[in-house]
């Protein structure tokens, strides 16, 4: 892509973030027509390369990648592509739709301008849009919670966007924060390379990987749930802020079953309420979390059952899960020395920064107020976010469509700003 460019400092649509966000909004402005750049403060899939740890692959098939005009075009749908292979479809999508992708030039402040349109700082110069599509996710600073500061200094401690495998972990056991899918998976990398692992269970659910013959996913899609809208999710816009389900497609896909680690001599705790030196305590909530995650994964069993029973389709049968495993007594207090722990990775997940923002646009949280990526401030979008419309708002099988609905509202406001501009040079 462009490393240095000689661009008009005026556009009529900015795009911030090339990963397949924006290159998908890339891609269907240019389908209308409309004057764009987009702006990548470091290069194009940038999080894929660098916050992912080697034996990365999607936890979602390969079918399920369908970014607008540009369909997985490999030999197995029903795969998982591993790290390279994702960065290197993004690339090529890029390279396809020969999107104006401005690589190195980070957006330091968008502004409105008076009179309509913003302006956009960046670490090149200033530039002036009349619309802006933020394509940047909510993934932007590691969150690790203030305590850890009271951790012994010879412990050390990474979040896990930083790791990348187990030989580059210290001697000792690891102790893991957090099991959503980044925690269990990386619990799993660790654990398969025989070391020990603390592993810290949270509310998480879980989901079966194949289930009466077809991977759970297929049957979700078909089922039309991840057509399913913010609005209509029983939890309405708090479904933004679950986590997501954990399973994997490590070795051609599998579940992830915590009570299963347990009785390979991985070690589970409940949540990690307070720190103090070596000292660990937890809360005494694994049994309860556990049993959640497993009532998820058999509620999607049952819901599969009903979708072949009322479909009439001709399927295997299959057994619901039933618990391998389950804690003894609480054990409120690790002492971290005693256990052998050398370092913690906190897969606490990341918080969004929108400060460079200025528009009001945002929540006491600061984070977007939209409806479908339409904010209140005429002009300003934003994409790429978990349930921006759907549960497939966020993956690579539901960008097609928020791209597709936002380009229509761009196209509305351009139409209406030009019919404005000739108005007023008529009068």
């Amino acid at each position: 892509m462009d490393q240095n460019p000689t661009h008009p400092a005026h556009h009529s649509v900015i795009v911030v973030g090339g990963g397949q966000a924006g290159l998908s909004m890339s891609y269907q402005l240019r389908l209308r027509g409309i004057d764009h750049i987009l702006f990548e403060k470091d290069s194009i899939a940038h999080a894929w390369k660098t916050q992912r740890w080697d034996s990365f692959c999607l936890v979602t098939p390969n079918w399920q990648c369908q970014l607008p005009g540009f369909p997985y075009p490999g030999g197995e749908p029903h795969g998982f592509m591993p790290k390279d292979e994702i960065v290197g479809y993004i690339e090529a999508y890029a390279r396809a739709i020969a999107a104006p992708v401005v690589e190195g030039v980070a957006v330091t402040a968008i502004r409105r301008r008076p009179g309509g349109g913003f302006i956009v700082a960046t670490s090149r110069g200033e530039h002036t849009a009349d619309q802006v599509v933020m394509a940047i996710s909510g993934y932007h600073v590691p969150s690790i919670p203030a305590f850890a500061a009271r951790l012994p200094g010879d412990i050390r401690q990474i979040h896990s966007s930083a790791y990348r495998n187990s030989g580059g972990m210290p001697e000792g056991a690891v102790l893991v924060v957090g099991s959503g899918q980044s925690g269990c998976q990386i619990a799993e990398d660790l654990h398969l390379s025989g070391r020990k692992v603390h592993l810290v269970v949270g509310s998480a659910p879980r989901c079966p990987r194949v289930y009466r013959g077809r991977d759970a996913v297929d049957w979700l899609a078909e089922m039309g749930q991840y057509d399913l809208a913010v609005e209509d999710h029983p939890l309405k816009e708090d479904v933004r802020r679950k986590a997501n389900h954990y399973l994997t497609g490590r070795d051609g896909g599998r579940d992830i079953d915590l009570r299963r680690f347990a009785l390979e001599g991985m070690s589970l705790h409940g949540r990690l309420d307070s720190i103090d030196g070596p000292a660990l305590r937890f809360a005494d909530d694994l049994a309860k979390n556990l049993d959640n995650a497993d009532a998820v994964y058999t509620g999607i069993q049952g819901a599969i059952d009903r979708h072949i029973a009322a479909k009439g389709i001709a399927a295997p049968g299959q057994a619901h899960y039933t618990p391998l495993w389950a804690p003894g007594p609480h054990e409120p207090s690790l002492d971290a020395r005693a256990a052998g722990i050398g370092s913690v990775i906190w897969a606490t997940g990341f918080r969004a920064d929108y400060g460079f923002v200025h528009a009001p646009a945002f929540d006491g949280r600061v984070l977007p107020i939209h409806r479908r990526g339409v904010t209140a401030v005429e002009g300003l979008y934003f994409v790429g976010l978990p349930w921006l419309h759907t549960w497939g708002s966020g993956r690579f099988s539901g960008i097609a469509r928020d791209t597709e609905y936002l380009a229509e509202r761009v196209a509305e406001v351009r139409s209406k700003r030009l019919a404005e501009e000739a108005l007023a040079l008529a009068s």
